[in-house]
Protein backbone atom coordinates (compact mmCIF):
# COMPACT_ATOMS: atom_id res chain seq x y z
CA UNK A 1 0.00 0.00 0.00
CA UNK A 2 1.48 3.51 -0.90
CA UNK A 3 0.30 7.14 -0.56
CA UNK A 4 0.17 10.10 -2.54
CA UNK A 5 2.78 12.82 -1.48
CA UNK A 6 2.82 16.23 -2.20
CA UNK A 7 2.19 16.70 -6.15
CA UNK A 8 5.56 17.84 -7.85
CA UNK A 9 5.68 21.67 -9.14
CA UNK A 10 6.33 20.40 -12.75
CA UNK A 11 5.95 17.80 -14.56
CA UNK A 12 6.06 14.53 -13.26
CA UNK A 13 9.58 13.94 -13.86
CA UNK A 14 10.22 17.10 -11.97
CA UNK A 15 11.66 16.33 -8.57
CA UNK A 16 10.68 19.47 -6.73
CA UNK A 17 7.99 19.51 -5.04
CA UNK A 18 5.10 22.54 -4.70
CA UNK A 19 4.84 24.31 -1.28
CA UNK A 20 1.73 23.96 0.79
CA UNK A 21 1.27 27.79 1.31
CA UNK A 22 1.67 28.17 -2.31
CA UNK A 23 -1.15 26.02 -2.99
CA UNK A 24 -3.47 27.74 -0.40
CA UNK A 25 -2.66 31.20 -1.97
CA UNK A 26 -3.02 29.84 -6.01
CA UNK A 27 -6.12 27.75 -5.19
CA UNK A 28 -5.23 24.68 -7.55
CA UNK A 29 -2.81 22.55 -8.49
CA UNK A 30 -3.09 19.36 -10.98
CA UNK A 31 -0.81 17.14 -12.14
CA UNK A 32 0.06 14.12 -13.98
CA UNK A 33 0.46 10.81 -11.30
CA UNK A 34 3.23 8.44 -12.40
CA UNK A 35 4.31 6.88 -9.32
CA UNK A 36 5.89 3.85 -8.04
CA UNK A 37 4.63 1.61 -5.21
CA UNK A 38 6.22 2.58 -1.45
CA UNK A 39 6.77 0.42 1.51
CA UNK A 40 4.71 2.58 3.64
CA UNK A 41 1.01 3.56 3.46
CA UNK A 42 0.12 6.74 5.85
CA UNK A 43 -3.47 7.02 6.31
CA UNK A 44 -4.31 10.74 7.06
CA UNK A 45 -6.49 13.59 6.19
CA UNK A 46 -5.45 15.95 3.65
CA UNK A 47 -5.53 19.71 3.54
CA UNK A 48 -7.51 20.11 0.15
CA UNK A 49 -10.49 18.65 -1.90
CA UNK A 50 -9.28 16.45 -5.05
CA UNK A 51 -10.65 15.02 -8.21
CA UNK A 52 -8.43 12.55 -9.61
CA UNK A 53 -8.64 10.29 -12.37
CA UNK A 54 -7.35 6.64 -11.33
CA UNK A 55 -5.80 4.24 -14.33
CA UNK A 56 -3.89 1.74 -12.51
CA UNK A 57 -5.46 -1.10 -10.22
CA UNK A 58 -5.77 -0.47 -6.99
CA UNK A 59 -8.02 -0.29 -3.79
CA UNK A 60 -8.91 3.14 -2.05
CA UNK A 61 -9.24 2.87 1.46
CA UNK A 62 -11.56 5.53 2.23
CA UNK A 63 -12.65 6.24 6.09
CA UNK A 64 -13.80 2.93 7.25
CA UNK A 65 -14.37 1.49 3.38
CA UNK A 66 -12.31 0.07 1.04
CA UNK A 67 -13.53 0.36 -2.87
CA UNK A 68 -11.42 -2.02 -5.68
CA UNK A 69 -10.55 0.25 -8.74
CA UNK A 70 -10.04 -2.28 -11.55
CA UNK A 71 -10.71 -0.24 -14.47
CA UNK A 72 -10.33 3.80 -15.20
CA UNK A 73 -12.04 5.56 -12.54
CA UNK A 74 -12.95 9.02 -11.59
CA UNK A 75 -12.19 9.82 -7.35
CA UNK A 76 -13.03 12.24 -5.08
CA UNK A 77 -11.86 13.29 -1.99
CA UNK A 78 -12.39 16.14 0.26
CA UNK A 79 -9.87 17.23 3.39
CA UNK A 80 -12.41 15.91 6.42
CA UNK A 81 -12.11 11.76 5.22
CA UNK A 82 -9.04 10.03 5.57
CA UNK A 83 -7.75 7.90 2.87
CA UNK A 84 -5.09 5.89 1.37
CA UNK A 85 -4.22 4.00 -1.84
CA UNK A 86 -3.34 0.52 -2.01
CA UNK A 87 -1.58 -0.68 -5.84
CA UNK A 88 -1.83 -3.50 -7.49
CA UNK A 89 0.28 -2.94 -10.04
CA UNK A 90 4.11 -0.87 -9.73
CA UNK A 91 3.04 2.36 -10.83
CA UNK A 92 0.04 4.54 -10.22
CA UNK A 93 -0.95 6.45 -12.81
CA UNK A 94 -3.88 8.77 -13.73
CA UNK A 95 -4.33 12.34 -13.04
CA UNK A 96 -4.68 14.40 -10.01
CA UNK A 97 -6.22 18.25 -9.38
CA UNK A 98 -5.85 19.60 -5.41
CA UNK A 99 -8.14 23.13 -4.64
CA UNK A 100 -9.33 24.73 -1.98
CA UNK A 101 -13.45 25.34 -1.20
CA UNK A 102 -12.17 29.13 -1.69
CA UNK A 103 -10.88 28.81 -5.09
CA UNK A 104 -14.23 27.07 -6.36
CA UNK A 105 -16.63 29.44 -4.45
CA UNK A 106 -14.76 32.76 -6.06
CA UNK A 107 -17.36 35.14 -6.68
CA UNK A 108 -19.78 32.95 -5.01
CA UNK A 109 -20.96 31.26 -7.62
CA UNK A 110 -20.58 27.51 -6.11
CA UNK A 111 -22.26 25.81 -3.27
CA UNK A 112 -20.41 24.51 0.05
CA UNK A 113 -18.21 21.65 -1.33
CA UNK A 114 -19.35 20.02 1.65
CA UNK A 115 -22.91 19.48 0.75
CA UNK A 116 -22.47 17.96 -2.53
CA UNK A 117 -22.91 14.37 -2.72
CA UNK A 118 -19.53 13.29 -3.90
CA UNK A 119 -17.61 14.76 -1.21
CA UNK A 120 -20.10 14.01 1.72
CA UNK A 121 -18.84 11.45 4.43
CA UNK A 122 -20.64 8.39 3.60
CA UNK A 123 -21.27 9.26 0.18
CA UNK A 124 -19.66 7.65 -2.82
CA UNK A 125 -15.79 8.44 -4.28
CA UNK A 126 -15.23 6.34 -6.67
CA UNK A 127 -16.67 6.60 -10.41
CA UNK A 128 -16.32 3.64 -12.75
CA UNK A 129 -15.90 5.08 -15.88
CA UNK A 130 -17.49 3.73 -19.84
CA UNK A 131 -14.77 4.06 -22.54
CA UNK A 132 -16.14 7.09 -23.66
CA UNK A 133 -16.17 8.60 -20.58
CA UNK A 134 -12.60 8.07 -19.93
CA UNK A 135 -11.91 9.83 -23.17
CA UNK A 136 -13.82 12.72 -21.81
CA UNK A 137 -12.76 12.72 -18.94
CA UNK A 138 -8.76 12.24 -19.74
CA UNK A 139 -9.53 15.46 -21.61
CA UNK A 140 -10.60 17.58 -19.46
CA UNK A 141 -8.12 16.52 -17.13
CA UNK A 142 -5.19 17.46 -20.29
CA UNK A 143 -7.48 21.15 -20.64
CA UNK A 144 -6.68 21.67 -17.33
CA UNK A 145 -3.10 21.18 -16.92
CA UNK A 146 -2.93 23.15 -20.46
CA UNK A 147 -4.25 26.32 -18.93
CA UNK A 148 -2.47 25.57 -15.55
CA UNK A 149 0.67 26.28 -17.46
CA UNK A 150 -0.52 29.24 -19.60
CA UNK A 151 -0.74 33.07 -19.10
CA UNK A 152 -4.27 33.51 -19.55
CA UNK A 153 -5.37 36.14 -17.64
CA UNK A 154 -8.53 34.39 -16.43
CA UNK A 155 -7.13 31.00 -16.28
CA UNK A 156 -8.57 30.54 -12.91
CA UNK A 157 -12.36 30.63 -14.19
CA UNK A 158 -11.34 28.54 -17.30
CA UNK A 159 -10.18 25.92 -14.79
CA UNK A 160 -13.21 26.20 -12.14
CA UNK A 161 -14.89 25.41 -15.07
CA UNK A 162 -13.48 22.38 -16.04
CA UNK A 163 -13.38 20.92 -12.45
CA UNK A 164 -17.13 22.00 -12.73
CA UNK A 165 -17.57 19.45 -15.66
CA UNK A 166 -15.82 16.97 -14.20
CA UNK A 167 -17.96 17.23 -11.18
CA UNK A 168 -21.14 17.03 -13.46
CA UNK A 169 -20.12 13.67 -14.92
CA UNK A 170 -19.95 12.08 -11.41
CA UNK A 171 -23.44 13.34 -10.42
CA UNK A 172 -24.77 12.16 -13.53
CA UNK A 173 -23.86 8.48 -12.70
CA UNK A 174 -25.47 9.15 -9.05
CA UNK A 175 -28.78 7.90 -7.74
CA UNK A 176 -31.39 10.60 -8.39
CA UNK A 177 -32.45 10.17 -4.47
CA UNK A 178 -29.29 11.84 -3.50
CA UNK A 179 -30.19 15.22 -5.32
CA UNK A 180 -34.02 15.22 -3.38
CA UNK A 181 -34.78 18.34 -2.12
CA UNK A 182 -37.58 18.81 0.70
CA UNK A 183 -38.73 22.16 1.52
CA UNK A 184 -40.63 21.58 4.33
CA UNK A 185 -39.92 22.70 7.92
CA UNK A 186 -38.72 19.30 8.83
CA UNK A 187 -36.59 18.82 6.49
CA UNK A 188 -34.90 22.16 6.80
CA UNK A 189 -34.47 21.22 10.49
CA UNK A 190 -33.21 17.48 9.44
CA UNK A 191 -30.37 19.46 7.09
CA UNK A 192 -29.27 21.40 9.89
CA UNK A 193 -29.12 18.45 12.45
CA UNK A 194 -27.09 16.21 9.92
CA UNK A 195 -24.91 19.22 9.02
CA UNK A 196 -24.07 19.97 12.48
CA UNK A 197 -23.69 16.45 13.20
CA UNK A 198 -20.80 16.13 10.28
CA UNK A 199 -19.50 19.00 11.34
CA UNK A 200 -18.12 16.97 14.46
CA UNK A 201 -15.84 14.74 12.58
CA UNK A 202 -13.33 13.81 11.76
CA UNK A 203 -11.71 13.94 15.40
CA UNK A 204 -7.66 14.58 14.75
CA UNK A 205 -6.64 14.41 18.23
CA UNK A 206 -7.14 11.86 21.24
CA UNK A 207 -7.17 15.34 23.22
CA UNK A 208 -10.44 16.62 21.26
CA UNK A 209 -13.68 15.44 22.50
CA UNK A 210 -16.98 15.71 21.36
CA UNK A 211 -19.14 18.69 22.35
CA UNK A 212 -22.09 17.09 21.20
CA UNK A 213 -23.44 13.90 22.24
CA UNK A 214 -27.04 13.45 22.72
CA UNK A 215 -30.58 14.28 20.64
CA UNK A 216 -30.87 16.76 23.30
CA UNK A 217 -28.05 18.37 22.94
CA UNK A 218 -28.55 18.63 19.18
CA UNK A 219 -32.18 19.94 20.01
CA UNK A 220 -30.27 22.36 22.20
CA UNK A 221 -27.86 23.59 19.92
CA UNK A 222 -30.36 24.28 17.04
CA UNK A 223 -32.66 26.08 19.41
CA UNK A 224 -35.87 23.50 19.39
CA UNK A 225 -37.47 21.19 21.30
CA UNK A 226 -35.84 17.40 21.19
CA UNK A 227 -39.32 15.76 20.34
CA UNK A 228 -39.20 18.34 17.16
CA UNK A 229 -35.78 17.00 16.34
CA UNK A 230 -36.91 13.95 16.90
CA UNK A 231 -40.26 13.68 14.81
CA UNK A 232 -38.59 15.53 11.82
CA UNK A 233 -36.07 13.21 11.68
CA UNK A 234 -38.01 10.27 11.53
CA UNK A 235 -40.35 11.68 9.30
CA UNK A 236 -37.40 12.52 6.63
CA UNK A 237 -35.16 9.94 7.01
CA UNK A 238 -37.01 7.22 8.33
CA UNK A 239 -34.47 6.61 11.25
CA UNK A 240 -34.25 8.46 14.85
CA UNK A 241 -32.10 10.66 16.02
CA UNK A 242 -30.21 8.57 18.10
CA UNK A 243 -29.78 6.09 15.03
CA UNK A 244 -27.27 9.36 12.93
CA UNK A 245 -26.00 10.06 15.81
CA UNK A 246 -24.54 6.27 16.88
CA UNK A 247 -23.97 5.36 13.00
CA UNK A 248 -21.10 8.64 12.61
CA UNK A 249 -19.70 7.70 15.96
CA UNK A 250 -19.91 3.84 14.87
CA UNK A 251 -17.91 4.81 11.26
CA UNK A 252 -15.29 7.32 12.94
CA UNK A 253 -14.67 4.63 15.93
CA UNK A 254 -13.94 1.98 12.97
CA UNK A 255 -11.84 4.83 10.80
CA UNK A 256 -9.49 5.28 14.35
CA UNK A 257 -9.52 1.65 15.73
CA UNK A 258 -8.43 0.51 11.81
CA UNK A 259 -5.78 3.37 11.07
CA UNK A 260 -4.59 5.08 14.13
CA UNK A 261 -2.52 4.13 17.14
CA UNK A 262 -4.22 5.26 19.76
CA UNK A 263 -5.47 3.20 22.68
CA UNK A 264 -9.28 2.33 23.40
CA UNK A 265 -9.37 4.74 26.38
CA UNK A 266 -8.20 7.57 23.89
CA UNK A 267 -10.67 6.85 21.61
CA UNK A 268 -13.73 6.44 24.07
CA UNK A 269 -12.73 9.94 25.72
CA UNK A 270 -12.21 11.25 22.21
CA UNK A 271 -15.69 9.98 20.84
CA UNK A 272 -17.14 11.36 24.21
CA UNK A 273 -17.77 8.25 26.62
CA UNK A 274 -16.76 8.92 29.92
CA UNK A 275 -15.22 5.41 30.53
CA UNK A 276 -13.78 3.09 28.23
CA UNK A 277 -16.07 0.46 29.22
CA UNK A 278 -19.14 2.81 28.27
CA UNK A 279 -17.34 2.93 24.87
CA UNK A 280 -17.04 -1.25 24.30
CA UNK A 281 -20.18 -1.59 25.69
CA UNK A 282 -21.55 0.70 22.82
CA UNK A 283 -19.56 -0.54 20.29
CA UNK A 284 -20.18 -4.30 21.36
CA UNK A 285 -24.09 -3.30 21.03
CA UNK A 286 -23.99 -1.59 17.22
CA UNK A 287 -21.15 -4.26 16.10
CA UNK A 288 -21.37 -7.49 17.57
CA UNK A 289 -17.29 -7.42 18.60
CA UNK A 290 -14.80 -5.67 20.94
CA UNK A 291 -12.99 -2.54 19.41
CA UNK A 292 -10.30 -4.59 20.59
CA UNK A 293 -11.35 -7.53 18.09
CA UNK A 294 -12.59 -4.85 15.60
CA UNK A 295 -8.74 -3.33 15.51
CA UNK A 296 -7.01 -7.19 15.20
CA UNK A 297 -9.14 -8.34 12.44
CA UNK A 298 -8.61 -5.09 10.36
CA UNK A 299 -4.79 -5.17 10.89
CA UNK A 300 -5.35 -9.40 9.56
CA UNK A 301 -7.09 -7.91 6.74
CA UNK A 302 -4.20 -4.78 6.15
CA UNK A 303 -1.40 -7.83 6.67
CA UNK A 304 -3.26 -10.14 3.85
CA UNK A 305 -3.85 -7.37 1.63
Amino acid sequence: MTHETAPPAGPISSHQDLNPQELKLRGFKAYAVDTSAGPSHDYRRRDFYKVALVTSPCTVHYADRSIDISTPSLMFANPHIPYSIELHDPRLTGYSCLFTEAFMKENDRSESLQQSPLFKVGGTPVFHLSPEQIVYVQGIFQKILAEQASDYLYKGDLIRTYLQLLIHEALRMQPSESFVQHKNASSRITSLFLELLERLFPVESPNQTMPLKTAQDFAQQLGVHVNHLNRAVKEVTGKPTTAHIAERIIGEAKALLHHTAWSTAEIAYSLGFEYPTYFSNFFRKHTATTPLAFRRDAGRVAEAS
